[in-house]
């Protein structure tokens, strides 16, 4: 095998390599971009769903709860809840306690 040839042989397997990278890099562009859109397609799915029915009047009880953010001191009153007993709010990124109501 002559020089020339050698050298030949290596340029055409560098070029080979090379089409062979692009190739790969277009591939994985295209399964990329599949996968955003695809994702996308879930996002707009979820979001086009229709939001549930609101519970029947009769089923909300009264209730007079007085809660307080132990952290900045806000209150909130409840006066409507789905239950008796209901989770306390969150404010300030914690639960609130309840304030005994005061007797009088």
């Amino acid at each position: 095998m002559t020089a020339a040839a050698a050298v030949d042989l290596a340029v055409a397997g560098v070029v080979l390599a090379s089409a062979l990278g692009t190739a790969l890099k277009a591939l994985a562009a295209a399964l990329g971009g599949l996968a955003i859109l695809w994702l996308g397609i879930l996002m707009l799915r979820v979001l086009s769903q229709p939001q549930p029915e609101p519970p029947p009047p009769g089923e909300l009880r009264k209730v007079r709860i007085t809660y307080r953010c132990s952290l900045c001191g806000a209150e909130v009153r409840m006066t409507v809840a789905p239950t008796e007993d209901p989770e306390p709010p969150r404010h300030c990124g914690e639960e609130m306690s309840v304030l005994a109501p005061i007797e009088g």
